[in-house]
C-alpha cells in the first residue's frame, strides 16, 4: 500500500500484479494515477477486511500449481512492461488469468471516487478536463516504398520470407487465424529416375566408355 500512496502522490504510473490464495490463478494490472483504479481503489479482500493471513483457511488450494502460476504472471507483468515502455502493441489495463479454465479476462478499471487515498481523489479530479491519450498501439509511421526513377528492368525488392501470392485466410477459431498454408505436394512424373534395362553391366560400361 506505501507503493501504491507513492505513486499517488507523485502522479507515476506503475504496475501492480498478484496470484490468488488458491495459487491457480493471478492478474496484472496498468495503474494510472486518476484514471485508472489504483490498489486502495479496489483492494484485495484481505487488506480491504485487515483480516490476517494466518486465520485464514485456504480449502482447495493447489500448492503445486503456485510456481507455475506465478511464472506465467510474471512473464505476463513482463511483456506488457516491455510494450508500454517500448511503444508497441497493445498494452493491457488490466489482465487476469485462470488457470482452471484457461481464461484470460482484459478489462479496465476505473478509480473509485470515494477511494480512501486523498491523493488518488485529488489526482482524478485534476484528469477530468485533461485529455487522455490512448494507451494501445504504438505511433507507426507509414513505411513509403522506395523509388528509383532510373529502373529500366523494373527490379523490385521484397522481403525474403515475403510470400508472391497472399495466403487465403482460414479462421479455425474465433480470433486465431492461420498465418501460411502448406502447399500440396507435386506429384513426381519419374523424370529424373534411371529406367530399367536389360543391358549387362559390361554393355553399360562400354557404352559409358564411348560417351
Amino acid at each position: 500500500m506505501a507503493i501504491n500512496t507513492a505513486c499517488n502522490e507523485l502522479g507515476q504510473t506503475w504496475f501492480e500484479s498478484g496470484v490468488a490464495e488458491n495459487a491457480v490463478s493471478g492478474h496484472i494490472q496498468l495503474i494510472v494515477p486518476g484514471v485508472t483504479a489504483c490498489f486502495a481503489c479496489a483492494p484485495p479482500l484481505v487488506v480491504a477486511s485487515q483480516i490476517d493471513e494466518k486465520t485464514l483457511k485456504r480449502e482447495g488450494v493447489c500448492a503445486a500449481s503456485l510456481p507455475t502460476t506465478m511464472g506465467i504472471v510474471a512473464g505476463m507483468l513482463a511483456q506488457n512492461t516491455l510494450k508500454k515502455l517500448l511503444g508497441f502493441g497493445t498494452v493491457s489495463y488490466y489482465l487476469g488469468y485462470n488457470a482452471m479454465q484457461d481464461f484470460f479476462p482484459t478489462m479496465r478499471i476505473k478509480p473509485n471516487p470515494t477511494c480512501d487515498d486523498s491523493n488518488c481523489r485529488t489526482k482524478q479530479l485534476e484528469m477530468k478536463d485533461r485529455p487522455q491519450t490512448p494507451t494501445g498501439a504504438a505511433n507507426k509511421e507509414d513505411e513509403e516504398d522506395v523509388v528509383h526513377e532510373d529502373n529500366d528492368w523494373g527490379i523490385s525488392l521484397v522481403g525474403e520470407n515475403e510470400p508472391d501470392v497472399e495466403p487465403e485466410e482460414k479462421e479455425i477459431a474465433t480470433g486465431i487465424k492461420l498465418a501460411y498454408t502448406v502447399p500440396a505436394p507435386t506429384s513426381d512424373d519419374g523424370g529424373d529416375l534411371v529406367q530399367d534395362t536389360e543391358l549387362s553391366l559390361e554393355e553399360l560400361q562400354r557404352q559409358m566408355g564411348n560417351l
